[in-house]
């Protein structure tokens, strides 16, 4: 078991944190998407926050993180959306259109402490990309007719 210490304090505090740019926009591709992950990585050891691991899909954010005991979840999380937002307008002047001035993630995100399941979680995270991949090729619309074999006319 990885157990961490402070100056009086041994801890193993690891939370499964997730959020998503505002509106859930598919918009984090190709070298924004490398930006925000060094931005949030950067973010992290500046307050000693360890990355377990993390991925970055097109819609959200999943991060394993150990945070210290002496700092809160929701203060980490503040400090993360809130600084990044303003390292990503900085380099991507142009998305402050689309998402208003200093408001880049979802106000929300979810936060689940991991205990014993570290392992479970990470492989979890890892597997998310492939997982979103396979959902977003599901869909309810048929194209082809299954009966006649033919492409089905839509009524507008």
């Amino acid at each position: 078991m990885d157990i961490n210490s402070l100056a009086h304090t041994k801890w193993n505090c690891k939370y499964h944190i997730v959020f998503a740019p505002k509106y859930r926009r598919k918009i984090i591709y190709g070298q924004l998407k490398r930006d925000i992950a060094n931005i949030l990585s950067m973010l992290c050891k500046r307050k000693g926050v360890k990355i377990v691991e993390a991925e970055v899909c097109p819609d959200h954010i999943h991060m394993l993180v150990e945070i210290p005991p002496s700092i809160s979840v929701s203060s980490f999380v503040g400090y993360l959306k809130g600084k990044s937002t303003l390292m990503i307008f900085e380099r991507y002047a142009n998305l402050k259109y689309k998402y208003g001035n200093r408001h880049f993630w979802c106000r929300g995100y979810y936060v689940d402490t991991v205990g014993k399941n570290a392992k479970k979680i990470q492989e979890y995270i890892q597997n998310q990309l492939k997982e979103d991949l396979e959902y977003d090729q599901m869909t309810l619309k048929e194209y082809i007719d299954p009966f006649t074999g033919e492409p089905v006319k839509t009524n507008r």
